[in-house]
Order: C-alpha cells, then structure tokens, then sequence
C-alpha cells in the first residue's frame, strides 16, 4: 500500500483551510503554515508552524518545504487592514497585492528547490472577471472558461492572474525541471443564504448599482459547498498527469459546485481532474431562491444574471 503523501499547507489558519483541511487530512500527511496559529475566531488551530512567506529571504522557511510531495498554497495578505483592502481606494491597492505576488513567488520557488512534484494555487475567479463583470452580467456571455486570457478590472484579480502566469514559468521547465501547477480559480466558498441579499450588500459583484437580488442570482452560479472545495483540492493533488497538449504540467480550473447557474466551466477540471461536484446552490438554497426570485411574492426578473 503506498503512503500517504506529505502535503504542506499554507494560510492553514484562514478560511479556505478550515474548509478543506479535514478532507486533506484523511489523505495525505499534512505540514501546516501560517503567520498566526489561531483562526478568524481566535481559537487554535492545531499543528500550526508560524512562518511569514512574504519575507524575500526564504533560509528561514525553506526547510518547511524539505520531503513534501506537494504544495497547497492558500496564503494570503489583505492589502490593508479591511478584508480585502476594503479600506483602501481600488488605485491604492497595488502595492499590498504586490506583496501577494512575491509571496507565490517565494513558494514556487521553496517548492522547486526542495524537489516538490506540484504546487495548487488558491487564484480567484477574480483573476479573469472582467468577463463576468463586463459581458456575463449585461447578457452578452453565458460562459466563460479558465482557457481565456486572465482579464481583471482590479489588483486583485490582477495579482491573481500573475499567480497563475508566474506558474507557467515553473512548470514549463525553463528553470531546470517542470513543477507541476494548478490554479484554483475559487467562486463564493461561504454561504449565500438569502437574508445576506436583503439590505445592505457586504460585497458589491455586479456593478456599483447592483441589486442584493442581482448580487444572489451571480452568487448562486459562483457558489461552491465546502464539501466540494474540499475534494477539488484533494483531486487537484492527486491527479496523476496534468500535462497539456504540449508537454506542460500547467492547469487552470474554476472552483465551483454543480450549479444550474454557473456561468464559469468545470470542463477541464472534471476531465483532467476528474473532480465531480455534489452539490447545486438551486437545491441548496431553494426555499430562498422560491421566496425571493420564482415564488408568486418574488419580483425579480427571469434569467441566471441580472436583477
């Protein structure tokens, strides 16, 4: 019987992690890293080793990386002290996602160096939204796919999209060897549940005059269940060949249930990864979609998108 794999997991104290960590833990033999060992909440994570990635001399971490078969990269830094630099205006949000940058950086390079076979990526949808936030949402798309050039409208996605092409770089074998990489881009990990839609909107997805019921029908298409995250990543370790038509072990995939909405494909992830989701936000949510866009009291317009 072959052993588990040893699998490093970065940002093990964040969102994501607590997400996935179970289901990855079941599999393979995990090392977790983060800047902080306890939660959102405060409360320990256990087995926590402190380590800041962002830091440009690596001698301090590398040996983290030492005699891992893969690395699960889900760290991350807010470009201010908000959530998301919400603090900070759109313009003054480069330099923080910069750091974020250099942060991948430093782990495609820790992982190439200490032999590792693959690096998963935690990227965004956000790193290609400018197709949802220009074409999908005014109804001139229904479909955008991971194999389009990455196109945001802001830092973050644009930091996103450097990850991944950063990526090519160590997987096409240029630096001395293919490091195999897969890029995450995850949807809406966090529960949707109508009553987040009714009054003020904690994030803004289909343009600033954009309805709570706008925001609910876009974030049906993009949810994703923890159970599904979790097995995403846990193929996304797994799978044996990655490689593209040209030899290079590069993948691009979106991070979504199986939802009736979706607007963003699963194609290549269930073909090259075989990543097979269980859940739909339609059945999900169902008593709020029925209260608030299809019931006989809903005033919402038809359609997947739009108010």
């Amino acid at each position: 019987m072959r052993g588990k794999r040893r699998v490093l997991v970065t940002g093990a104290s964040g969102e994501i992690a607590s997400q996935i960590l179970v289901e990855l833990g079941r599999h393979h033999e995990l090392v977790l890293l983060d800047v902080r060992a306890t939660d959102r909440q405060g409360r320990p994570v256990a087995g926590v080793r402190l380590a800041d990635l962002a830091d440009p001399d690596r001698r301090p971490y590398q040996h983290h990386f030492e005699g891992v078969d893969a690395v699960v990269h889900l760290g991350y830094k807010h470009p201010g002290s908000a959530n998301w630099g919400a603090d900070l205006p759109p313009v003054e949000r480069f330099a923080g996602e910069l750091v974020n940058v250099q942060m991948a950086q430093n782990v495609y390079r820790c992982a190439l160096d200490a032999g590792a076979r693959r690096v998963v990526m935690a990227s965004s949808n956000h790193a290609a939204d400018w197709f949802e936030h220009r074409l999908v949402h005014s109804r001139q798309r229904e479909m955008v796919y991971p194999s389009e050039l990455p196109l945001s409208d802001n830092f973050y996605g644009w930091a996103k999209a450097a990850y991944q092409l950063l990526g090519f770089v160590y997987a096409s074998g240029a630096l001395g060897r293919k490091l195999e990489v897969v890029q995450v881009r995850i949807g809406a990990p966090r529960d949707i549940a109508g009553r987040h839609y009714e009054g003020a909107l904690v994030e803004q997805h289909v343009g600033a005059d954009g309805s709570g019921l706008a925001n609910f029908k876009r974030d049906l298409g993009a949810w994703v269940s923890p159970r599904d995250l979790a097995q995403l990543f846990h193929r996304a370790v797994e799978a044996a060949d990655i490689a593209d038509a040209n030899g290079v072990p590069w993948l691009v995939v979106y991070g979504i249930s199986n939802n009736t909405r979706a607007f963003w494909s699963l194609e290549n992830a269930r073909r090259v990864l075989g990543y097979m989701p269980e859940d739909d936000s339609e059945v999900t949510y169902a008593n709020d979609i029925r209260r608030l866009l299809t019931g006989p009291d809903a005033h919402a317009s038809g359609g997947r998108v739009g108010a």
